[in-house]
């Protein structure tokens, strides 16, 4: 045992002479994006020697990726500033190498994430790093550039990149994890001396031809409360379905899990098949998406179930009042929280005709009960604490309010999940067939949380086009999977 007694570590690396180790720790009710702290314990053959002592970050601080240069000197990701920059760990303190209103951090979802490396890592022992190549998002997209250390000035590098992760450089070679608007994310290698990042294997074989191709575009929304709400926006296109003259075409709006997290303007094959089949899409990056800064990810503090619904409704009215999209025509469909955001929009506002949870949470409550260790206090932060929060639980939670909801709905859910159990989907269903609303349930033998058989993927995608087609009164095929029923469906 290195450590003990923080409820969460990670981020573990050795210092290049193998004599010290830097780790980031957490505790409850943090999550590692409001707060963690960056530990470093010495290091010998035997073992540890002594006991690990904190050197930058605390509770409101969040700290991502230490790493330390060959000179033995330790870098980590802090978002003091209000965005999580690159900074070098003194005696006195984090001293930021550049100022940037940019992200090089990211939402600590999965463990070992990499978002910057040193570009002179394999230099002998001692040497002092000179730059790192790093991801940053700006504006929601990522950019791939070198930073200087020792001047702090940022290069872009030009790449067709909008979406980076998983940086390493050895040797010479770099690697990333990347997609673009228009190729689905791969595996790129080049030589950091000067080479074009080469695609070694993509992530899928998409045979889309870029005349089929929706792109997205950035927009930002005014919110009636003064805030600036993000999203992309994309039009439909194909090549075989042309709207009606004078038509304006559906919009579906996408609300992205997380909450603590982010939507791309990467090239998505799930986004393409709506816009393909007629459909305007909008992504939204509500407040508390990451990629634009501390202040606008603390927007869901205390706050989840309102400024995500809130924008997501208001992008939607957005597009119909441009007449960009046919406003009796608006649908909403979200994962996970994306699905509780949808839930919401769907009860608590009249701005959408009909919507679709995937896994998504209907009862706050049984959330905070039932969900794992690592998110076991996340809703302390984005509702309040139990049980003095409880009032907020409530009014939030659809199942509370299921009389509200008063438009056709269809849940998709896998029945091993163990963060959003199937009971929430269920409990959901039941009340809109008592009442006699058109919805339908479809449930996956064998998935978990978030749906990773191709034939459950496309069962969902094509029941829920399905779906908006009895709603919508257009022609679809019915997968065998899917069967409205209550209500009566135009």
């Amino acid at each position: 045992v290195v450590a003990a007694g923080h409820d969460f570590y990670s981020s573990a690396v050795f210092s290049p002479g193998s004599d010290r180790i830097a780790f980031l720790s957490w505790d409850h009710p943090n999550m590692p994006w409001n707060g963690s702290v960056l530990e470093v314990v010495d290091w010998s053959r035997a073992g540890s020697r002594g006991e690990p002592r904190p050197v930058a970050g605390g509770s409101t601080e969040s700290l991502f990726q230490p790493r330390f240069a060959a000179d033995g000197s330790l870098f980590v990701v802090g978002d003091r500033s209000g965005w999580w920059n690159l900074a070098r760990v003194t005696a006195a303190g984090l001293e930021p190498v550049h100022a940037m209103a940019a992200e090089f951090g990211r939402a600590q979802w999965v463990l070992g994430l990499s978002s910057w490396a040193f570009i002179d890592d394999g230099a002998r022992v001692g040497c002092p790093a000179q730059a790192v190549l790093a991801s940053a998002t700006r504006d929601g997209r990522d950019e791939l550039g070198r930073l200087d250390l020792r001047d702090g000035s940022w290069e872009e590098l030009p790449t067709a990149f909008c979406q980076i992760q998983g940086i390493e450089v050895e040797d010479g070679w770099a690697s990333c994890l990347a997609g673009s608007r228009t190729r689905a994310s791969g595996l790129y290698v080049w030589r950091v001396d000067g080479g074009a990042p080469q695609c070694v294997r993509e992530s899928a074989s998409l045979e889309i031809s870029d005349a089929t191709i929706s792109v997205g575009q950035a927009r930002d929304f005014s919110c009636p409360d003064g805030r600036t709400t993000h999203a992309f926006v994309y039009s439909p296109r194909s090549q075989t379905q042309r709207a009606a003259a004078g038509e304006r075409p559906p919009l579906l709006v996408k609300s992205h899990g997380g909450p603590t997290a982010a939507t791309s303007v990467a090239l998505d094959p799930r986004i393409q098949f709506w816009t393909s089949r007629g459909f305007a899409v909008v992504d939204v990056n509500y407040g508390g998406s990451t990629g634009y800064g501390r202040a606008y990810r603390d927007l869901l503090e205390e706050s989840w179930g309102l400024v995500d619904v809130e924008d997501c409704v208001g992008v939607a009215r957005a597009l119909a009042a441009e007449g960009f999209v046919d406003g009796d025509r608006l649908a909403i469909s979200g994962g996970s929280a994306g699905g509780f955001t949808t839930l919401c929009a769907l009860t608590f506002h009249d701005a959408f005709s009909a919507g679709a949870s995937h896994y998504g949470i209907g009862d706050l409550e049984a959330l905070a009960r039932d969900t794992h260790k690592f998110e076991s206090h996340y809703t302390d932060w984005l509702v309040g604490p139990l049980p003095d929060a409880r009032d907020r639980y409530l009014e939030r939670s659809p199942i509370r309010h299921a009389d509200r909801l008063a438009c056709p709905a269809i849940f998709f859910q896998g029945l091993e999940d163990r963060v959003v159990l199937p009971s929430q989907a269920e409990a959901m269903v039941a009340v809109l067939a008592e009442r006699g609303l058109a919805h339908a349930y479809v449930a996956f033998e064998g998935e978990q949380h978030g749906f990773r058989r191709a034939e459950n993927i496309r069962t969902a995608l094509d029941g829920e086009l399905y779906f908006y087609s009895r709603v919508f009164g257009f022609d679809a095929p019915r997968p065998q999977a899917v069967r409205v029923v209550g209500g009566r469906v135009a």
